[in-house]
């Protein structure tokens, strides 16, 4: 994510490990275990770089190598090792799509974070004022916001220099350009 976009995903557990969402699995392709994939990396395909998947169907995460990705029009697909077939693929409908934590790029552009890197940072103001921590972070079509909970639930825009002035990751927190009594 650059300073106005970023990438969504969700995560379960903690440190590298760490399972991150990145997707489901949302149509059928075909007879030979295509599966439609939506996904919420940027661009959509990113999602395609990584293998294996953790598929999970209830509360079991199952790992599933990816053999096969394309793009096609605005679709993702995939092919599952071990999905050859309509009803294989129908078994996995509505499967979340998850990958560990350490098979994400680590090295990415100034000012480009990962949703889930930001999720429990705390966040203060320039003046030094505690706002809360994230909870979470959403797409709203102009802008990316940061859901942050703390005394009372505050949105602030992912707005790079504007809102947005400093992550520190390594501390933990985010500086923004926010009233604490908006």
């Amino acid at each position: 994510m650059t300073g106005s976009r970023v990438n969504r995903q969700e995560s379960e557990g903690d440190g590298p490990d760490r399972l991150v969402t990145l997707g489901r699995i949302s149509g059928l392709h075909g007879v030979q275990g295509w599966l439609k994939v939506y996904s919420d990396t940027r661009p959509r395909e990113n999602i395609l770089n990584y293998s294996p998947w953790y598929l999970q169907r209830g509360r079991e995460w199952e790992e599933v190598p990816l053999e096969h990705g394309r793009r096609q029009g605005k679709l993702v697909l995939a092919k599952l090792r071990g999905c050859n077939d309509r009803e294989a693929a129908r078994e996995l409908m509505g499967a979340t799509i998850a990958v560990r934590r350490s098979q994400l790029q680590e090295s990415l552009a100034e000012d480009e974070y990962y949703w889930t890197d930001l999720e429990g940072l705390q966040v203060v103001t320039l003046e030094g004022v505690a706002l809360g921590r994230v909870s979470h972070l959403m797409e709203t079509g102009a802008n990316d916001v940061l859901v942050v909970r703390g005394e009372r639930e505050r949105l602030l825009p992912w707005i790079w220099e504007q809102v947005i002035r400093d992550v520190d990751l390594e501390q933990g927190q985010i500086t923004v350009d926010w009233d604490p009594e908006f």
